[in-house]
């Protein structure tokens, strides 16, 4: 973890805090910046949804795992 200086505009920290309940800067900051990478993720796996066929049967599923 690295610690660093930026200027951020109040309002919008004090925006942020309030909701997303963070109990001080940094932990606003941090709840922040996971929910971003959070919903990027979402995206991107919505992106491939109906293009992979995950069903699979018992059997199936004991053959893959046999195969490591």
């Amino acid at each position: 973890m690295s610690r660093m200086s930026r200027t951020l505009d109040d309002t919008l920290i004090e925006n942020a805090q309030e909701a997303l309940g963070g109990k001080t800067r940094s932990e606003t900051i941090r709840i922040a910046l996971t929910e971003a990478v959070r919903r990027r993720r979402l995206a991107e796996v919505l992106e491939h949804r109906g293009k992979i066929d995950l069903h699979i049967d018992p059997e199936e599923l004991a053959r893959l795992r046999a195969e490591g």
